[in-house]
């Protein structure tokens, strides 16, 4: 698990490991049932407090991506499909929602942002 942590962003460090860590578990870079590290090796990894990571696995946690095993530690959690569409249909959604308010700040008319989304399919 591989995580870059920029001092000078305005997400939370929490938020960007929680993204970090969600991005590599959907694409497969960490796999199913793979143990993740201690949360007290992780802040030691990162030179972060032991509550930012707290944080961050109690979130991933909540939201399904990871399980707390007792006395064992935390585990990438077996996917979901229906959870990670959901997931995914939301973050899309949201995007979607951006690009929209950027192209009518942009004085571009409905069918300007359609013709932008279908050059965005094609590629």
């Amino acid at each position: 698990m591989k995580i870059i942590l920029k001092n000078k962003s305005d997400v939370p460090i929490y938020e960007q490991i929680e993204e970090q860590i969600k991005s590599q578990i959907l694409d497969g870079k960490i796999g199913e049932d793979e143990q993740l590290p201690s949360i007290r090796q992780l802040a030691r990894d990162l030179k972060i407090s032991v509550i930012t990571t707290t944080r961050v696995y109690n979130d991933l946690s909540e939201e399904g991506f990871i399980v707390s095993v007792a006395g064992k530690g935390y585990y990438v959690a077996p996917k979901n499909n229906d959870l990670l569409r959901e997931r995914m249909l939301c973050e899309m959604e949201e995007g979607l929602e951006k690009a929209v308010t950027n192209g009518r700040n942009a004085s571009l008319a409905d069918d300007e942002i359609i013709a932008a989304l279908k050059t965005v399919l094609e590629e």
